[in-house]
């Protein structure tokens, strides 16, 4: 599948399997140690981070003209600013709706995310 269409399912993809390490993280985390819902999905979409950026790398957009710590911290920068939305709407659902479970709000917050997160990526990290 080639052209936008083939890159946005690619992207979808990508995003489903950081998705699924993103909840499973937090569900761990959840289950393992003394954090509450918050902090621990702070960490868990740190995890979700690292393993997204190497999936869109390497089958979404392919790897960019820069050098790999440039490329980093480009895609870092776009993932951090990306998260803090998708983490304040994560938050916002569960302030308003405390009867929501933490995994509903991260699904909501990440489809939020996800249309600032491929134009971000696409426009400022790989050159696509």
């Amino acid at each position: 599948m080639g052209g936008i269409v083939g890159r946005l399912f690619r992207f979808a993809l990508a995003g489903g399997i950081g998705f699924a390490a993103d909840a499973a993280a937090l569900w761990l985390l959840l289950a393992t140690t003394p954090l509450g819902a918050l902090a621990a999905r702070v960490l868990s979409i740190g995890f979700a981070l690292c393993v997204s950026w190497q999936i869109n790398r390497n089958m979404t957009f392919a790897p960019s003209s820069r050098g790999i710590a440039q490329e980093g911290a480009r895609y870092g920068s776009v993932g951090i600013a990306t998260s803090i939305v998708n983490y304040l709407v994560y938050c916002a659902l569960l302030f308003a709706l405390p009867a929501l479970p933490p995994l509903a709000a991260l699904a909501i917050a990440s489809i939020v995310a996800m249309t600032l997160s491929f134009v971000g990526y696409s426009r400022l990290v790989f050159d696509r």
